[in-house]
């Protein structure tokens, strides 16, 4: 029993100096037993090792290339019986862990996430970006029938377990649509809660997001998706 809280990392070593000890701060507050990890680089970019030591993290490569790939590591590597993820670049904070984990183990959800767009929740995004994520998340919601406002963010707190059952395929962020579908293909009662979240600008450094690659992908990953959801393929 415990919180497996995994970081996603491509040169963030400043950013995780700052948010590791809010992290252990705030989870702690959980009562939990728990483990950090860093899922960083195929190949080590930075001091993130060194800010992994200092902090008691544990420090893993990513063994499948891309966002998707390092989820999956995140996954293969997870020993505990929750799932915590969050953005490694300090738009999520981590003051909402508590609430995130309060909603998770007294609903008995499947999947909590740290939401923009529900009740209560802000975002500091740019406005091209807000819009692009307005339609993206509409589209995905009414296409595969998933009940939630923000299913393009990845502050989300899962059963590791079902987690594990799962075959993801996608490489980028749309891998994060992918999950909650195959999650509800494999639990007809798949129940989503939401905690509404204020979404922050990163600290340091720059976006790796590459916008056409990103829109290229959601196309493409729309209608693998609405196959998969035809088949019930899991």
């Amino acid at each position: 029993m415990g919180i497996s809280v995994v970081l996603l990392a491509y040169k963030e070593a400043e950013n995780l100096k700052v948010l590791l000890p809010q992290i252990k701060k705030n989870v702690e507050k959980t009562g939990e037993n728990y483990e950090i990890l860093v899922i960083d680089t195929m190949e080590t970019m930075d001091d993130t090792p060194a800010v992994c030591k200092e902090h008691g993290a544990k420090y893993i490569n990513q063994e499948e290339p891309y966002f998707g790939g390092a989820f999956r590591t995140g996954i293969k590597y997870a020993s505990m019986d929750k799932f915590l993820i969050l953005d490694s670049d300090g738009s999520h904070s981590p003051k909402y862990i508590p609430r995130i984990y309060k909603k998770f183990v007294s609903g008995h959800y499947d999947l909590v996430i740290g939401s923009r767009y529900c009740k209560g929740g802000v975002t500091n995004d740019s406005i091209s970006s807000r819009i692009m994520s307005k339609i993206l998340n509409t589209t995905y919601r009414l296409v595969l029938g998933i009940k939630a406002k923000d299913i393009s963010t990845d502050y989300r707190m899962y059963d590791t377990k079902q987690l594990k059952r799962v075959k993801l395929q996608c490489n980028y962020y749309d891998v994060l649509q992918e999950v909650i579908l195959k999650l509800k293909l494999k639990n007809k009662r798949f129940k989503i809660g939401e905690v509404p979240i204020k979404f922050y600008k990163r600290m340091y450094g720059d976006s790796k997001r590459q916008l056409v690659k990103f829109i290229i992908s959601y196309m493409k990953t729309l209608f693998y998706l609405i196959g998969v959801r035809v088949k019930g393929d899991k």
